[in-house]
């Protein structure tokens, strides 16, 4: 893998500065909502699963995840929205 040396930045013209650094602010956008799920996936799991002695969730665990991911995805919708809404 080859990494970007200062000269070479240095050599860009703007229009090829502005779009790396749009190409890296999206790749850490990304990079944040893959630890956002999982972080969301351990606390889900944590929570709602008491035992891993059953290749099976129980009604009662199936019930608890449920109830997470929809906690979860409405959190997700609200944020997204009062987002919209100042900009």
């Amino acid at each position: 893998m080859s990494s970007i040396s200062q000269a070479d930045l240095d050599s860009m013209n703007d229009s090829s500065k502005k779009e790396i650094a749009n190409f890296l602010d999206a790749e850490n956008s990304k990079q944040r909502v893959q630890m956002q799920i999982h972080d969301f996936t351990n606390s889900c799991f944590k929570n709602c699963v008491s035992s891993i002695t059953s290749p099976e969730l129980s009604t009662q665990e199936e019930q608890c995840l449920n109830s997470c991911v929809n906690r979860f995805l409405d959190a997700n919708i609200r944020i997204v929205q009062n987002l919209q809404n100042v900009q």
